[in-house]
């Protein structure tokens, strides 16, 4: 998209860790864009609750991801990151998954080392992950989308994290652009495998127990991690949701939501304010030479919230 600052330069310019938020559709993506994050995440598991209804286990397909990675990459002016879970199937099957998604807009994939959902927690045998590692690499020659190795091993065993280690430091050499130990959760496991594996790293969502979190960007950034996944978008709308919907239900009236908008402040039913109408109404403006404002069933709807990032309307198309 004219005028979205690719991830790669993202990952150059920045000098201290920061926080990529998971998204699920063009909403989630819209809400991440408004706060300033500068790059996202589409999370497989909750793409699959989103749009599915179902829990993640497989159910997601190539032709389902590859179409919310072509909406949110079109209608967002930060890059968008695609987990891709196991590639759907062998070598030939990743070169295929990693084309269709680079073209669909994807700035990086994210590519893992387990099976099927069923296997999720048994690593493939190494020579099979390396396989599509290098079938990934070469379907993304020539493209501006980055390949990110991930390994499930776990932490917790000593033999199976030197192994994990070993996976994303070759996996690196091979021609990945980034590393990820998706079960890595605390500085010293950090450690372990920034001493392990050399070049650009995510960590994955920070916990933070007791409102302390597990490790601070601070310290991320002193092990060489360039950014940190975190799953909040999805529980954050369904709490929303069931907020409204138990105060509305109760009340059988939409007077709470009116009433209600901690971040917005806008007092409406409607997020379409959120969206920046007026803005499209602009923009056809400047083609008619004529004024235009957006209205739903005759009311005007009200002007995009201050404080938040408004981009430009041209870049949503």
């Amino acid at each position: 998209m004219p005028g979205k600052t690719s991830l790669r330069v993202i990952l150059e310019r920045s000098k201290k860790c920061f926080l990529v938020p998971c998204v699920y559709d063009c909403a989630s993506a819209r809400a991440v864009e408004m706060c300033g994050f500068p790059v996202m995440l589409l999370s497989g598991g909750e793409l699959s609750l989103a749009m599915n209804g179902l829990i993640d286990y497989g159910f997601t397909g190539l032709t389902e991801l590859e179409w919310m990675v072509s909406r949110i990459s079109q209608t967002s002016s930060i890059p968008l990151i695609a987990d891709i879970e196991d590639g759907f199937g062998g070598p030939l099957a990743v070169f295929r998954s990693a084309k269709r998604l680079a073209n669909a807009g994807a700035a990086a994939i994210q590519l893992e080392d387990a099976g099927d959902m069923e296997n999720s927690t048994r690593l493939l045998p190494r020579d099979a992950y390396y396989s599509k590692i290098r079938a990934a690499v070469e379907a993304l020659k020539g493209t501006d989308c980055l390949l990110i190795a991930r390994t499930n091993a776990d932490p917790e065993n000593p033999g199976e994290f030197e192994e994990g280690c070993t996976r994303m430091r070759e996996s690196m050499e091979m021609g990945a652009d980034m590393a990820m130990i998706v079960k890595v959760g605390s500085y010293e496991q950090g450690k372990f495998m920034s001493e392990r594996v050399p070049g650009w790293k995510i960590f994955a969502d920070v916990r933070a127990d007791n409102g302390i979190p597990s490790v601070t960007m601070d310290q991320l950034t002193e092990l060489g991690f360039k950014c940190c996944s975190t799953h909040y978008t999805l529980k954050a709308a369904m709490e929303g949701m069931l907020e409204h919907g138990i105060a509305n239900y109760r009340d059988q009236s939409v007077s709470y939501t009116f009433t209600h908008a901690p971040a917005s402040g806008i007092m409406s039913y409607s997020a379409t304010p959120l969206f920046d109408p007026q803005g499209y109404m602009e923009l056809e403006a400047s083609f008619t030479q004529k004024e235009k404002e957006y209205t739903i069933v005759g009311h005007k709807v009200e002007a995009f919230p201050e404080g938040f990032v408004r981009p430009d309307i041209k870049h949503r198309f």
